[in-house]
């Protein structure tokens, strides 16, 4: 959760971001945390607001032709989308995390109309039932999914398409060969954090979830501002495109149900 804080605060502060995140450089400055001791990659925090980015435009798509409906974010962490996104007071945004994360979240963030933050294991059944069911729902999920053991993983995603009437759900996702490489990352290890469900194939899903049904399948040369990446990992990316289990380690998911 800090390593994402800390990859937007410091890309907002770099010059020309992709993403604008004056949130999270202010939220960096009142965490006592010493933010110095995370050794990001340099290509990391560009590589993480290029991410969020795609999220947020997604949800602002839903929300210019939802503008009476539901945001549900889940796993949010510390970002600050509510705000970049700024919805209107038509649209009920719940945002959901560990309780000891809405916590801090409480300290650092302030309260708007129609916002609302919850907190419970994702793992629970019983926080959804907080969420007003009765609209159409875009539901969010940012750096989440592969932490979730596989057991778990499928019956959320039931679980969210059932909830609600109709809408989309967003999120990325890594291979499982790619789950097993990503676990081996020395920044993860080192938080204790494990990756537990890789996705294949997008259309797997409707083993768990069959009202779901895939829109885009995004690789990384088709996420924002992918031209200001390094040439050398471009050319890497490019290289694996035409191989689908090697584009397919990880990539950004948008569903309808």
């Amino acid at each position: 959760m800090l390593i994402t804080l800390y990859a937007r605060a410091l890309h907002s502060r770099s010059e020309n971001p992709v993403l604008r995140d004056p949130w999270a450089e202010q939220a960096v400055d009142h965490v006592d945390y010493d933010f110095e001791s995370i050794k990001l990659p340099k290509i990391e925090p560009l590589a993480i607001a290029i991410r969020a980015k795609q999220f947020d435009t997604w949800v602002c798509e839903w929300i210019a032709a939802n503008q009476e409906s539901t945001v549900l974010h889940i796993g949010c962490g510390l970002d600050s989308r509510v705000f970049r996104v700024d919805p209107p007071s038509t649209v009920h945004w719940f945002d959901v995390d560990y309780p000891e994360v809405i916590d801090l979240r409480r300290q650092l963030y302030p309260e708007r109309p129609g916002y609302r933050m919850v907190g419970s294991s994702l793992l629970e059944t019983g926080w959804l039932e907080q969420i007003p069911g009765d609209l159409p729902a875009m539901v969010v999920a940012e750096g989440v999914m592969m932490y979730l053991p596989a057991s778990g993983a499928g019956p959320l995603l039931a679980r969210l398409a059932d909830h609600f009437p109709s809408g989309r759900m967003a999120f990325d996702a890594l291979s499982t060969a790619g789950a097993r490489m990503a676990g081996a990352d020395r920044a993860v290890s080192a938080t204790g954090a494990e990756f537990g469900w890789g996705l294949d194939d997008p259309n797997d899903v409707k083993q768990f979830a069959p009202k779901m049904e895939l829109i885009v399948e995004a690789s990384t040369p088709q996420l924002p501002a992918y031209e200001r990446l390094p040439l050398t990992m471009r050319a890497l990316v490019r290289a694996m495109e035409p191989f689908p289990k090697l584009r397919r380690l990880n990539r950004l998911l948008l569903y309808r149900f």
